[in-house]
């Protein structure tokens, strides 16, 4: 960009907040050798995309359940992890749109002693929602929830490692963890860990919702909504634009769609791909699409027959059509899975070998080494797992027939579908919204002791190299133990990994944005913090 270009820039922004007036910027940009028609569009484009204040921002997510509760260790899906952490709380950090982990709640992090020893900041002045100053007691307080014999947290098997947690004045906390670990800034970003005010007896607060976000809680009808007003004392400048936000659970992708069209919300997730095509056609809707860390999976519980024979699970794997469902159920929108949980572009990421493709005679000889001519069980599923679960279930249940693999597939209730039926029934669909490192992905699901372990799969090798790759400090050796990891998961493992999934979304056109951030959906579950109206 020469000289020119950005005393332009520049004078574009000044115009844009009222510094000078568009006719000042509009002379500039003809003295430049800009024609009145570019400059004109110049400062439409830059006044849209300038964040305003104010507007009700209402959002139609495909989750939600009446079983769902404010208990953050217990939240399942996007719908509690954008309503009552992205819009209501904080954790000590974040992901940014770029996936680099910065600091939220905390200011600054450092390690030393091996990335043992961890010493966090948190930043002066930030309050919860009641006018109380956040401290140390309270992160601390926050991240012992997850923790004891008894809990049932997803964040529990995530804090495992710290074996101390203290407080060094009112805004720093030490963490002493069992081994090295140079992701541990990654974990304490995770959804299921925000930061609660701590009780007299030394427990948290999480019953009353009040949080440290830019929004405060209005209203939680599990299953049904949950309603914010805007939190003016919120710490970071420029975030949480809106004056209200609002999440409806939409679980019926066309009422979702029809809901967006007429204008009762502004934002949808989890778009039917079937019909993508009306959306694109409305001249008030934009469509997204981006690639990030999911992926739809259907998984066995390997302690119970027939899955706990290795030989079983991989003749499963075989009978899958999987290049045939990302065409015919998902339009292309993804890629093909290859029963490895980590996302391509997750740094040490390999592709397992072999591909376990379709392939009915292969599947045959897996089911001939388990002493089996044929085999038969029950597949529980529901859209409530991910858009296509059920016709996914469908075409694979037509293809496995050529491998002598009878699938009886159970379509389950949506609602309920979290607590009812996954980590209960035997072999369920399943969905992930992956992680953005190998460490935090592994340990969350399939560590031996994980609370959200939903193949019950426990792999003595595996969890000895989880363990000592997280402390070891040359990458290759690093590499070389994750690269392992995967490939045991692969072979042994009980899940299959049918696609990585593209994040579809659409919204009204008058919101506006920055980068898009791909680590969960619904722009990292930060979208009521980081979106605007532009009119």
């Amino acid at each position: 960009m020469n000289e020119t270009q950005n005393k332009l820039k520049s004078a574009l922004g000044q115009a844009v907040r009222g510094r000078i007036t568009r006719r000042e910027f509009t002379q500039l940009a003809l003295a430049s050798g800009v024609s009145l028609a570019a400059a004109n569009s110049m400062f439409t484009k830059a006044y849209a995309d300038e964040p305003k204040k104010g507007g009700n921002f209402k959002v139609g997510v495909g989750h939600g359940a009446t079983t769902d509760s404010m208990d953050p260790g217990l939240y399942p899906d996007q719908f509690t992890g954008t309503a009552l952490w992205g819009t209501l709380a904080n954790s000590l950090t974040e992901i940014d749109a770029d996936g680099n982990v910065v600091g939220d709640v905390a200011e600054s992090f450092e390690s030393s002693d091996g990335a043992k020893k961890w010493v966090f900041k948190v930043r002066n002045g930030i309050t919860f929602h009641n006018g109380r100053t956040v401290t140390a007691d309270d992160v601390i307080a926050s991240l012992q929830h997850h923790l004891g014999e008894n809990s049932k947290s997803a964040a529990k098997s995530l804090l495992k490692e710290v074996a101390t947690m203290k407080a060094d004045g009112p805004n720093t906390v030490v963490f002493e963890l069992t081994g090295g670990n140079a992701d541990f800034p990654y974990t304490v970003s995770d959804y299921h860990m925000p930061i609660m005010p701590k009780n007299p007896d030394g427990t948290v607060d999480w019953q009353s919702g009040i949080r440290t976000g830019d929004y405060k809680l209005e209203k939680f009808d599990p299953g049904v909504q949950a309603s914010f007003t805007k939190n003016e004392n919120y710490y970071k400048p420029g975030k949480g634009w809106f004056d209200t936000v609002q999440f409806l659970s939409i679980k019926d992708a066309a009422a979702r769609t029809n809901a967006l069209l007429s204008g009762e919300v502004n934002y949808m997730d989890r778009c039917d791909l079937k019909t993508l095509d009306q959306l694109k056609a409305s001249p008030d809707v934009t469509v997204s699409e981006i690639t990030g860390y999911g992926h739809y999976i259907y998984v066995m519980n390997v302690t119970q027959k027939p899955f706990d024979d290795v030989n079983v699970r991989t003749a499963i794997k075989y009978s899958m059509p999987r290049d045939e469902i990302l065409e015919k159920v998902f339009l292309g929108h993804g890629t093909v899975g290859n029963d490895n949980p980590i996302a391509p572009t997750v740094k040490f990421a390999i592709d397992p070998t072999p591909k376990h493709n379709y392939d009915p005679a292969m599947a045959k000889e897996y089911l001939k080494k388990a002493g089996l001519e044929s085999l038969a069980f029950d597949l529980s599923v529901a859209d409530a797992a991910f858009a296509g679960a059920v016709d996914s279930a469908i075409l694979w249940k037509e293809k496995a027939k050529a491998a002598g693999i009878d699938i009886n597939v159970i379509k389950e209730p949506d609602d309920g579908y979290w607590d009812n039926v996954w980590l209960k029934k035997p072999f369920v669909a399943s969905y992930w919204s992956g992680r953005p490192t190998v460490d935090w992905m592994m340990t969350t699901a399939y560590a031996a002791d994980a609370s959200w372990n939903d193949t019950f799969w426990k792999n003595p090798k595996f969890n000895e190299l989880l363990v000592a790759a997280r402390s070891e400090s040359d990458e290759a050796k690093r590499a070389a133990m994750y690269a392992e990891m995967q490939q045991i998961l692969h072979d042994d493992g009980g899940l299959v990994n049918m696609l990585f999934n593209s994040y579809v979304e659409a919204h009204a056109k008058n919101l506006g944005h920055g980068k898009v951030a791909a680590n969960w959906q619904l722009d990292g579950m930060r979208v009521a913090e980081r979106w605007w109206f532009t009119s």
